[in-house]
């Protein structure tokens, strides 16, 4: 793909890439508050609904990867009309399932599309924007990520409560129609004259070792009482970590790998991506966490808990605004390490609730929750870049976006994850059965998870980290 020699933010482009980032975050949580009523449409159980939020997060990790390589062959115009195409069309296919293995397949296509997307729409406008407007495209670029997994349980519950699931993937029709003509008309992109080809070896052992990981990770949090699924899970835990092991080995000694590790040399890109990672594992925890926990925990109905969720929504849009100036004003160390710690004070404090708690207290929990939430990502999107030259842009964007596509794989697995170990403590101790104690348990497992993220701010990052950006230079 040839460098563009624009200058400034080309903002109808930033919010084409910003509008299907939001599709393909919002269809990989929405159905997790709707499980129940898919479950009985599809005549199963509503835990195993869960095969298709697992299902599509997977192929959207294994198939970023080779979002880049297909980006420098075929142009990005090319790429990113066609993942459209095939995420609008399997959408409507999903809403025509009727059993869950019929579902599960069309989400595996379905995700296909969101890993072609969503990485190729976020290269195309960083190509196109200079290095003093990277703060305001990533702006434009992180909503999405911060709003879709908030507005999904009050969507789904919505829709499952007073109109059918089926239309959770049927809004995308629309929306996808009117950014494929977006696309038609913004993206102008070209392939590159000369490229490699693809490294088959490196896709192989990379989709092996993520496909590997995340089922299990999400096999130990259904795992239940059922000790049979621990053999299953530690085992493909094993193979991902040999396969990924063998896959970094590779991706290190050949010419033209399939992920380019070089922009990890960078203190900054290095450091963002590692603590990021664990940040952004727990905030995609507590979307998933937060429905269950007032509809299981609490007796709430699916609507009556989704609408409660968009105080989350609420803090996010409303601090918006202040969270650049908050970095311009602060430097990004500050900012990033006052998320992290402020997100593990939201969560202990959401460990403390009960159903017996004042509405206004969970209100004022989620929606503080939701500033440290829009501040935290705001801060990981916009530095990580900070030191990239743009030549490097189309590797570093891959493997970030790789990273992240994994950590909100293993957020939902987390989320589970904590759970199980929450139940484990209690039946440990012999305590009453209590469907509240064990959300109590594992939003304390997250608080304490995320003083991670802040210690490694306080050591890795330097004080400076990312001035050019914050000073929009």
């Amino acid at each position: 793909m040839s460098s563009t020699t624009d200058t400034g933010l080309n903002r109808p482009l930033a919010i084409l890439a910003a509008v299907t980032f939001f599709m393909e975050n919002l269809d990989g949580t929405i159905i997790a508050t709707a499980a129940p009523a898919m479950a009985t449409d599809l005549g199963t159980q509503p835990v195993a609904i869960n095969a298709a939020m697992t299902s599509y997060l997977v192929t959207v990790a294994v198939g970023i990867p080779v979002s880049g390589w297909l980006t420098d062959r075929l142009g990005g115009r090319r790429v990113f009309m066609m993942a459209i195409v095939l995420f609008t069309l399997t959408s409507g296919l999903c809403a025509v399932s009727t059993s869950l293995p019929m579902l599960c397949a069309f989400r595996i296509l379905q995700g296909l599309g969101g890993a072609m997307m969503v990485p190729v729409g976020r290269l195309v406008v960083l190509r196109n924007t200079e290095k003093k407007d990277l703060l305001a495209a990533t702006a434009y670029l992180t909503w999405p990520a911060l709003l879709a997994p908030v507005i999904a349980p009050t969507l789904g519950g919505w829709l499952a409560s007073f109109a059918s699931w089926h239309w959770i993937f049927l809004i995308n029709l629309p929306i996808g129609a009117a950014c494929l003509v977006a696309a038609w008309r913004l993206v102008h992109d070209r392939p590159r004259d000369r490229m490699p080809g693809l490294d088959w070896i490196g896709f192989l052992l990379c989709g092996g070792s993520l496909a590997a990981l995340l089922l299990g990770m999400e096999s130990i949090g259904g795992a239940g009482a059922d000790r049979t699924d621990w053999p299953v899970a530690i085992g493909l835990l094993a193979l991902a970590v040999v396969l990924g092991i063998l896959c970094l080995t590779g991706m290190r000694r050949r010419q033209h790998p399939l992920l380019n590790l070089g922009a990890l040399r960078i203190r900054t890109f290095r450091v963002v991506n590692a603590s990021g990672m664990v940040y952004r594992m727990v905030i995609s925890a507590a979307p998933f966490l937060l429905p269950l926990m007032f509809q299981i925990g609490y007796g709430w109905s699916a609507a009556r808990a989704g609408l409660l969720v968009m105080a989350l929504f609420a803090g996010n849009v409303l601090i918006k605004p202040a969270t650049s100036p908050l970095i311009r004003r602060f430097g990004f160390r500050t900012v990033i390490v006052g998320s992290c710690i402020g997100g593990a004070l939201v969560f202990a404090g959401c460990a403390l609730l009960t159903a017996e708690s004042p509405v206004w207290l969970i209100v004022v929990l989620l929606f503080l929750s939701g500033v440290f939430r829009s501040v935290g990502f705001s801060g990981y999107n916009s530095l990580q870049f900070a030191d990239i030259d743009r030549d490097e842009m189309a590797d570093a964007n891959t493997l970030s976006s790789t990273i992240a596509q994994i950590a909100a794989g293993l957020g939902v697995a987390v989320g589970a994850l904590s759970l199980r170990l929450a139940d484990g403590i209690l039946y440990a101790a012999h305590a009453t059965a209590d469907p509240q104690a064990g959300f109590q348990i594992a939003f304390g497992l997250l608080a304490v998870i995320m003083l991670y993220p802040a210690l490694d701010g306080v050591i890795g990052l330097h004080r400076q980290a990312g001035s050019e950006v914050a000073a929009g230079r």
